[in-house]
């Protein structure tokens, strides 16, 4: 202090705090020496306190104080003796050391902060519970979730896998909605070929019987497709009725009732004649019959143009060229139809 040896009343105030409160002394002791008043032993710290000052780490040791670690025992003496006294006030103590103002708001800080210190304390515990506790919590969450990744990517591949199934549900389902389809088509189809078994039985008889009379049958075909074809309707019945007596005269076997349209006719055939014009009476199909049938070039009277309808919408398809002997370019349309073939 600036008083070196002396003792000055308010510099005295503020040695007692520095012995309570220094770090290197560690609560050092006042000395015990007679009050000039009384007689009485009394604490007296300004020799302590000189040797505080002398020490040459004493600021290193203001710094480097531990001011979270205070002794009780330090604070409540530092209450009871040198707070309350009147005299431990910065700004009286700065009239008789600017050193000792420094202490005291050193030693009032130092108290301060412990009062705040043990208000903050349970506080800062508390806080540093919660955030060990909090980072206990963070670890379990970043577990659950890893855990939560990992279902969810089981999930994932298990939703893959249920979309596939669904789509192989769906084709197996398609599969047995066309099947189902396909087997109630054959029942029907059974169903309605067993109708037929009678018909087919009886066309069985009769191609059986069909088979043994085939000769003769094509026989009388052959004379009418080459013979009756000039003639008429009841000329030809007539002759085939004697050509039948004929071959069964000779022990051929032929129908007794014989029929050109049955022997060389066919169903399909003849429906398309009729869609082109042919006329469905059986002296007209016999007719065709024998067109269709004969090696030499027919001649066909037709005064109501049935046969002309019918061959031209017949031979439409094939280019047919129609020319008459008064044309100037009759030859040569004959020419190119049989040069390329064309009717």
């Amino acid at each position: 202090m600036n008083h070196g040896g002396q003792n000055p009343n308010r510099s005295m105030v503020v040695v007692p705090g520095q012995c309570l409160s220094d770090p290197i002394t560690q609560d050092v002791k006042p000395d015990r020496v007679p009050d000039p008043g009384t007689g009485r032993m009394t604490d007296d710290y300004w020799g302590p306190s000189k040797r505080i000052l002398g020490d040459l780490k004493f600021l290193e040791s203001l710094v480097q104080f531990d001011k979270d670690h205070i002794p009780v025992r330090v604070i409540k003496q530092l209450e009871e003796k040198i707070l309350p006294d009147e005299n431990f006030d910065p700004d009286k103590v700065k009239t008789a050391s600017s050193a000792a103002e420094g202490l005291c708001k050193w030693v009032l800080a130092i108290c301060k902060y412990d009062k705040v210190a043990k208000v903050i304390a349970p506080k800062r515990e508390a806080l540093e519970k919660a955030q060990a506790e909090f980072s206990v919590a963070m670890a379990a969450l970043e577990i659950k979730r890893a855990q939560l990744r990992e279902v969810e990517e089981k999930l994932s591949k298990l939703e893959a896998v249920l979309e596939e199934n669904k789509r192989r549900y769906a084709n197996l389902q398609a599969e047995v909605d066309e099947n189902t389809k396909q087997l109630q088509r054959a029942e029907e189809l059974i169903g309605g070929l067993g109708g037929e078994r009678e018909r087919w039985d009886t066309t069985a008889k009769s191609l059986g019987e069909r088979y043994f009379t085939l000769t003769g049958d094509v026989l009388l075909a052959s004379g009418v497709v080459a013979y009756l074809g000039a003639f008429t309707l009841q000329f030809r019945m007539e002759q085939t009725k004697n050509w039948v007596q004929r071959v069964a005269e000779l022990g051929m076997i032929c129908s007794n009732n014989f029929s050109l349209t049955e022997i060389l006719g066919e169903a399909v055939v003849i429906r398309q004649w009729n869609i082109f014009g042919l006329p469905s009476d059986s002296f007209s199909v016999d007719n065709a019959i024998i067109i269709k049938n004969a090696r030499r070039f027919p001649l066909m009277i037709d005064p109501q143009g049935q046969a002309n309808k019918w061959v031209k919408n017949m031979e439409k398809a094939n280019n047919l060229s129609i020319i008459r002997l008064t044309q100037s370019d009759y030859g040569r349309i004959l020419e190119n139809a049989i040069q390329f073939g064309q009717p």
